[in-house]
């Protein structure tokens, strides 16, 4: 995967920002409720951090649980709508490539929704290194993604690279890696993570996964 695509992924986000939420979640107000049990399901208390925050549909009820919250996207066009979204005294929002930034504090929960399918596979295993010094003793990732049999959606152009078109027209190349819960499984095991991925309807599955000891 050249990091070009992973570029252009980036430059796609933000220049989707303003329509992000009708075209990911269709009805939002249809998608609320799931989200908010979903988030109710996880309990991300204590110092969390959220990666790939986006517009801040998951940041809203992260910070209903969370002691403190840190939110971070590479698109400030997104933040701005998330900071629109979220006003709560105790979440701070951070422009950073998630790959190449790193905190100044541990967290408890570190959270991502939509994101580990975007990331790609000579990437993976550094990124989740990277998150292992992030996360106090004890702590948990928890991540939301799309589930394999929703791979039929997308346009490739070859394999773990799809088409995106917004509304004006114009195509991205986006990383999408959909997620099959044993081969997900396996491959953190390899890397030292425990993790358990659940299936939350047709489309979704949660994860959570904890570091060996």
């Amino acid at each position: 995967m050249t990091d070009d695509v992973v570029a252009e992924q980036v430059d796609y986000y933000r220049r989707r920002a303003a329509e992000y939420d009708a075209t990911a979640y269709g009805d939002l107000a249809v998608a609320r409720p799931r989200i908010a049990r979903l988030v109710e399901q996880m309990r991300p208390a204590g110092r969390v951090l959220e990666i790939a925050c986006g517009t801040g549909v998951w940041t809203e009820p992260l910070a209903a649980y969370a002691d403190s919250l840190t939110a971070v996207d590479s698109a400030p066009e997104a933040l701005d709508i998330a900071r629109e979204r979220v006003t709560s005294a105790h979440v701070t929002f951070v422009v950073a490539d998630v790959f190449d930034w790193t905190p100044d504090a541990q967290f408890d929960v570190i959270f991502f929704s939509a994101w580990l399918s975007h990331v790609p596979p000579e990437r993976f295993g550094a990124f989740w290194d990277s998150l292992r010094p992030m996360l106090a003793d004890g702590g948990r990732v928890l991540f939301l993604d799309e589930h394999v049999d929703e791979r039929g959606k997308e346009s490739y152009l070859r394999e773990g690279v799809v088409e995106r078109r917004l509304s004006d027209g114009s195509t991205f190349r986006v990383v999408k890696y959909f997620v099959e819960p044993d081969d997900m499984t396996a491959r953190l095991r390899e890397l030292g993570w425990e993790c358990d991925i659940q299936r939350d309807g047709d489309d979704w599955v949660l994860g959570e996964a904890r570091p060996h000891a």
